[in-house]
C-alpha cells in the first residue's frame, strides 16, 4: 500500500497533526517509538509547534493545544482542498460538523477541522503544502484508512466535500472494491474507507468513528517496547476491537497502540504490502 507524492493532489491526504497536551514529552515518545527527529515549526496561531521527521523527510506535526483547548488527543488526517470556505460550506451542506475553522496561518494557508457524518474526525487545508510528503515512503503514514458505518455513504460525503468526482486535473481517482473504496492517485492506493461495526459511543476507541493512521517501523518488537517504556500501551483487539476478524496482514506485521495521552495509531512492520 505504498503510494506517490500525494501532498499536491487536491482531494488527497496531504499532513497528519496530532494536538498534544505537552509538546516535550511528545516528542519524546514519538522520537523514541518511530525513530522521528524534530524541528520546531511554524507557530500558526502561537502555540508551540513540532515538525517530526524520518531521514529527514517531514511526517507530522505536532502542537501544544490539547491541554489550552480541552480536546482530546487524536491523530488528525488533513486533505487538501482549493478554498477551505468552500470546503466547509460543504461539509455542513453534507451534515457534517465543523469543529474550527477556516483559521488563517499565515504564511502557509488556512485550515479547518471537522467531523463527518458519523462523528469522524478529519481536517481541510489550503496553501502551501509540505514538500516531499508522501503516504507509504520512508516510515512516514504507511496508512490512512477511514472505519465506518458504511463505506460507499462516506466514500459520498467525502467525495462531494473533497471534489474527488469532479474530474479536476491532478485529482483523486476512486473505486468500489470488496465493500471497500480506495482512493487512488496517479493509479496508487493513497487511502482507504472501510466500512464495519462502528459505534461513536463505544467503550473501545478503535470502534468509534474514525481515520486511522498506520507508521512503518523496521521493528514492531523494539517500536512496542518503547511504548511501553515511555508511558504508551499496547490496545488490544486490533484496529477493529476485536470486532471483526483481523486480516492476515494485521495478525503477522501490526499493533495498535496508543501515545501516553491516548491516541491511537498503528505500528506496522516495514516488510507488511
Amino acid at each position: 500500500m505504498t503510494g506517490p507524492t500525494t501532498a499536491r493532489a487536491l482531494g488527497a491526504p496531504c499532513w497528519l497533526s496530532l494536538a498534544a497536551r505537552d509538546l516535550g514529552a511528545a516528542e519524546r515518545f514519538y522520537g523514541a517509538v518511530l525513530g522521528w527527529s524534530f524541528r520546531p515549526g511554524e507557530p500558526g496561531a502561537g502555540a508551540p509547534y513540532a515538525v517530526g521527521e524520518r531521514d529527514g523527510v517531514p511526517v507530522a506535526g505536532i502542537a501544544a493545544l490539547a491541554a489550552e483547548l480541552a480536546v482530546p488527543v487524536a491523530w488528525t488526517v488533513f486533505f487538501a482542498v482549493e478554498d477551505a470556505g468552500a470546503a466547509v460550506a460543504r461539509i455542513r451542506e453534507r451534515g457534517g460538523t465543523v469543529g474550527v475553522g477556516p483559521v488563517a496561518y499565515p504564511p502557509r494557508g488556512r485550515a479547518a477541522l471537522a467531523t463527518d457524518r458519523d462523528g469522524a474526525a478529519f481536517g481541510v487545508w489550503e496553501g502551501r503544502l509540505v514538500d516531499r510528503w508522501q503516504v507509504g515512503e520512508r516510515g512516514a503514514p504507511a496508512w490512512v484508512e477511514l472505519h465506518t458505518r458504511d463505506a460507499f455513504d462516506a466514500a459520498v460525503f467525502y467525495g462531494g466535500v473533497l471534489r474527488w468526482a469532479d474530474g479536476s486535473p491532478g485529482c483523486c481517482e476512486t473505486s468500489y472494491e470488496e465493500d471497500r473504496v480506495v482512493l487512488r492517485r496517479a493509479g496508487v492506493a493513497v487511502a482507504r474507507l472501510d466500512g464495519g461495526p462502528v459505534e461513536a459511543a463505544s467503550p473501545r476507541p478503535q470502534l468509534r468513528p474514525r481515520w486511522l493512521v498506520r507508521f512503518r517501523v523496521p521493528d514492531v518488537a523494539a517500536s512496542v517496547a518503547a511504548v511501553t517504556e515511555h508511558g504508551g500501551a499496547v490496545v488490544p483487539g486490533g484496529e477493529w476491537g476485536g470486532a471483526r476478524e483481523p486480516e492476515e496482514a494485521d495478525a503477522a506485521g501490526r499493533v495498535v497502540v496508543r501515545d501516553p495521552d491516548g491516541a491511537l495509531f498503528t505500528l506496522e512492520a516495514a516488510g507488511t504490502p
